[in-house]
C-alpha cells in the first residue's frame, strides 16, 4: 500500500479528512516496507506485523526452522533505517549470535581499566542499536537470555550499579528454533511477555519459492538495494503520529480487557493475560489501522492480532495443548460482544 492508497482509503471512509501526519507516517513506513519485501518473499503477511510492532515500540520473536528467512528479514530492517546525525553513536542495527558459552557482558557491554587515565570507562555492548538482532536466542543460557530483560521492559541496561539509557527506537527481533529442538532452553514467562508479537513463519508457496531461487544469483551479488531509506527521527514522528491521530474507542479497550478476563476464567488456562500485555496491545492495533488505511481501530483489527499478540503469554493447565486455540475459543464470546457494541464497521 502506497502512501497515496493510505489517502484515498481513509477518503472512502465515513471518518474525517486523511491528517498530514498519518500520511507523512504511511509513507515513512512505505520505504521500510519496500526494504522487508525486496529481501524476503511471500510473507507479506509477517512484514504487515512486523513493521505494526517497530511503529508500536515494540518488540518481535520470529520461530521457524532454520533457513525460513528470519535473519534476513531482520537484517532488512535494520538496513531500512539510517540515521540523519552521523555523529550518532548507535548504530541502525547489531547482530548477536546466542550460543551456549555467550556472557551477559557480551549483549550490554562491560567496564574496564582505561591505564592513561587511571579511570574505568563502560564500553557499551552490541545492544545499542535501533534494531538489535538476537539470533536464536533460545540456543544460550536463562542467565544470558535474562540480560535482555532490563533493556527490552526499560530500554536500558545496567552495568556496575551504572544505568545506561537505549535509544527510544530500540527494537529487539529474536529468531528462535522451535521448542524441543536438541540443544535450546525454553524462555521463561517473563521474557515472552516482553515481546510485542511471537510471529511463526511457515513455508513460503510454491511460486514465491520458485521466485526465491530465480532471484537468488541477483540476491547474492548485491549488497544493496538501492531503496530509499528512513531515519530514526521520521520513524519517532511515526510513532506519536499513530498514537495521537489514530482512535482507540473505549469499545475496543472495554473488549481488550473483557477478551484478558475470559482467557483467565478458563480452566485450561493456569497463567493468562497480563495487564502489561493489554496495554501493549493498543499502538499494536493503532499502527495496523493505519497499515490498513485506517484513522480509527476496528475489530477486525483486535481478531486478526489476537493470535500473535497473545498466545505466547499463556501458560496451559498440565494436559493442555495448543495455546492459540485454547485463546480463540476463549475469547469468542467476548469478540461477538465487541462486534455489536462497535457502530463502525470495517
Amino acid at each position: 500500500m502506497s502512501a497515496g492508497e493510505f489517502e484515498q482509503n481513509r477518503g472512502d471512509s465515513s471518518h474525517t479528512r486523511p491528517d498530514d501526519a498519518l500520511a507523512g507516517a504511511a509513507a515513512n513506513v512505505m520505504r521500510v516496507r519496500d526494504h522487508l519485501r525486496d529481501a524476503v518473499v511471500g510473507r507479506d503477511d509477517v512484514v504487515e506485523l512486523v513493521l505494526a510492532a517497530l511503529l508500536a515500540g515494540g518488540h518481535v520473536l520470529l520461530e521457524d526452522f532454520p533457513g525460513s528467512g528470519k535473519t534476513v528479514l531482520a537484517r532488512a530492517l535494520g538496513g531500512a533505517i539510517s540515521d540523519a546525525d552521523p555523529t550518532h553513536r548507535i548504530a541502525s542495527f547489531r547482530r548477536i549470535q546466542f550460543t551456549p558459552d555467550l556472557l551477559p557482558s557480551d549483549i550490554t557491554g562491560t567496564t574496564v581499566f582505561d591505564p592513561d587515565r587511571s579511570t574505568f570507562e563502560f564500553r557499551p555492548g552490541p545492544i545499542f542499536a535501533h534494531v538489535l538482532l538476537a539470533d536464536e536466542i533460545n540456543r544460550t543460557s536463562p542467565k544470558v537470555q535474562s540480560a535482555l530483560l532490563e533493556a527490552m521492559a526499560e530500554r536500558q541496561v545496567t552495568v556496575d550499579n551504572f544505568t545506561h539509557p537505549l535509544d527510544e527506537l530500540f527494537l529487539v527481533v529474536a529468531t528462535q528454533n522451535p521448542q524441543g529442538l536438541a540443544g535450546t532452553f525454553p524462555l521463561p514467562a517473563p521474557q515472552l511477555d516482553r515481546f510485542l508479537f511471537k510471529i511463526r513463519m511457515t513455508h513460503i508457496d510454491r511460486d514465491a519459492e520458485l521466485e526465491v531461487l530465480a532471484s537468488f544469483r541477483q540476491r547474492l551479488e548485491r549488497r544493496d538495494p538501492g531503496l530509499p531509506k528512513v531515519t530514526r527521527d521520521e520513524l519517532i514522528e511515526s510513532r506519536r503520529a499513530i498514537l495521537d491521530h489514530v482512535a482507540l474507542a473505549t469499545e475496543i479497550q472495554a473488549g481488550l480487557v473483557d477478551v484478558a478476563r475470559a482467557v483467565r476464567a478458563d480452566p485450561r488456562v493456569s497463567q493468562g493475560i497480563s495487564t502489561r500485555a493489554l496495554v501493549q496491545a493498543s499502538p499494536a492495533l493503532q499502527a495496523r489501522a493505519m497499515l490498513r488505511g485506517r484513522d480509527y481501530v476496528s475489530t477486525d483489527d483486535v481478531d486478526s492480532l489476537l493470535e500473535p499478540l497473545f498466545a505466547h503469554r499463556l501458560a496451559l493447565a498440565p494436559g493442555v495443548t495448543g495455546a492459540a486455540a485454547v485463546l480463540r475459543e476463549a475469547a469468542v464470546a467476548p469478540l461477538e460482544s465487541l462486534s455489536r457494541n462497535t457502530l463502525r464497521g470495517d
